[in-house]
């Protein structure tokens, strides 16, 4: 797979080449700007040395936040975050031997995959449906029913990270993000 979401090709590869790196990246896409959440796993990397979530899990919990809050930090909200990113490390290790792949390698079907992803710290529904929707799009994850699970998500279009493969349509994605929140504040 090959991955464009950061604007960084350096960035994107470690978001291709690591299965981890891109649930992260994900976890981390919340009131922060969708390209510099994805980056987040390189600067993991490039401090920590590792992306192995049993040593991301294992890693003295202070520390771990200080090296996700030096800037540039990996977040807006660095601490939380490197919190959350150990938790999801803990349970990628426990319930998928370290290996993130194995959320979509073993799921059986687009529900099950959908309910996998949601069982991860920091993935609500609609989050999962995005995440579920790019792996669909992007990384070639289809299981059965996998449209249904993710709703909107799998229609042709610019909603979400799911349809991000170059700068402009990130700036469609971007543009479609703001007609929505104009839409919602018309309506409340």
């Amino acid at each position: 797979m090959a991955l464009h979401l950061t604007g960084d090709p350096a960035a994107d590869q470690v978001l291709s080449d690591d299965p981890f790196a891109l649930v992260v990246g994900m976890m981390l896409d919340q009131q922060y700007p969708m390209e510099h959440a994805f980056r987040g796993p390189a600067k993991v990397l490039d401090r920590f040395g590792t992306l192995d979530p049993a040593r991301i899990a294992a890693a003295d919990p202070e520390e771990f936040a200080a090296l996700c809050s030096t800037p540039p930090a990996i977040h807006r909200f660095p601490g939380s975050m490197a919190a959350r990113l150990q938790a999801l490390a803990a349970l990628v290790e426990e319930k998928y031997d370290g290996h993130a792949e194995r959320l979509w390698t073993e799921a059986t079907s687009g529900k099950e995959l959908l309910a996998r992803v949601m069982e991860l710290p920091g993935f609500g529904r609609q989050k999962a449906q995005i995440f579920v929707a790019l792996l669909a799009k992007q990384v070639g994850v289809r299981p059965s029913g996998w449209e249904a699970a993710v709703g909107a998500y799998a229609e042709q279009g610019y909603r979400s990270v799911a349809d991000v493969v170059d700068e402009a349509s990130l700036q469609k994605v971007r543009e479609f993000k703001k007609q929505q929140k104009a839409a919602a504040k018309a309506g409340a």
